[in-house]
Parts: C-alpha cells; structure tokens; sequence
C-alpha cells in the first residue's frame, strides 16, 4: 500500500484510472455522450426530468428561486439516442455496495419502459456504477427484468458475481469515461 500526500492510499495489486476519480457518474456519461456527438458517432441526450413548477420567489428577477416543484408524472430512464440508426434508451444507477445492487434503486416503470421500447426494436439496458471498487457494467433489459420479477419473491439485490456472469464490464477512458457503445458494437450490433 502506498500513501500519497492527498492522502489516498494506492493497492500495488490492484491497477485502477484515476482520470476519472471526482468526476461523479452521470458528469461521466455526459462527458461521454459529448464526445460521441462531437465526433459524429451517436446522438444521445439525457432526457429532462418532467416537472411542474408550482412557486417562484422573485426577490430579483436574475436571482428566481423555484420554492416548490413537483414531478408531472413518473419520469422513465435517464437517456435515449439514436447510433447507426438504432434507438437506444438506457437507464443509469450508482451503488457503494462493493457486493451487491439493490434492486429498490431502479423502478418498475422504468424496468417496464425498457422491456416496451425493446419490443419494438431499441437497444436498451442499464448501466451500474459500483462506486468503491470503480467498475462499471452494462446489463441487458432482459437481464434487468428477470432480476426484478425475482426481487418480488426472493433475493432484493443483484449480486456483483452476478453481473461479472450476465452482464458486460465497461472500461473506463479519458475522453470517453463510460464508453458503453463499445460494448453495443460488441453485443448488440455484431454482424
């Protein structure tokens, strides 16, 4: 173990990026999805929260505070695109657990969302970031829902052994720190 003045201490058996490091996850994706519409490769976007604002404080007109807001209805995922002329939607989660993803941390109507849009041709998935041990996992909605109809009778969490067997380990990069659609080529695209 090596201890660094910023006070990290670095594993001399485990090699991690730290290019990324305080970068949170969804300031990643962004980042990400930037550079694959600077380059010409997707266009994908996070989609706006849909709310409904009810109160503004107006003390200055340059300085307006939303004093109260609520959410028109259930949001469904975190971002949708198009790349070689296939939809993709996709939600995004975090988790700290070193072990485990609870599944209370995605919704059913999203899980519902991404089965629909699967129906009708979209590549659709999540993306889980296991903050502590820094991996990041690109799961299958098909995958999503077996895991949430088991959640309702039995285990309430997807292990991470789990997602090493059934899921698609994303490396990290600098320019493109979540760079999923390498795993899209990889699995959902391949010829």
């Amino acid at each position: 173990m090596v201890n660094y003045p910023n006070k990290k201490k670095i594993s001399n058996n485990k090699i991690t990026s730290s290019a990324n490091r305080g970068m949170n996850f969804e300031s990643m994706i962004n980042r990400t999805n930037e550079f694959y519409r600077d380059n010409d490769i997707a266009v994908i976007y996070k989609k706006p929260i849909p709310i409904q604002i009810v109160s503004v404080d107006y003390k200055r007109r340059s300085a307006a505070k939303i004093t109260e807001a609520y959410y028109k209805l259930p949001s469904t995922t975190d971002y949708n695109g198009i790349y070689k002329g296939r939809y993709i939607d996709f939600e995004a989660k975090e988790t700290k657990s070193k072990t485990s993803f609870p599944i209370k941390n995605i919704h059913e109507h999203q899980v519902n969302h991404l089965n629909n849009v699967k129906k009708h041709g979209a590549i659709s998935f999540i993306i889980v970031y296991f903050k502590t041990i820094e991996r990041i996992y690109l799961m299958d909605s098909d995958k999503v829902s077996f895991y949430y109809k088991r959640a309702k009778t039995g285990k309430k969490s997807i292990a991470l052994s789990e997602f090493e067997e059934n899921a698609y380990l994303i490396k990290e990069g600098y320019r493109k720190p979540v760079d999923y659609l390498s795993i899209v080529d990889a699995y959902y695209l391949k010829k």
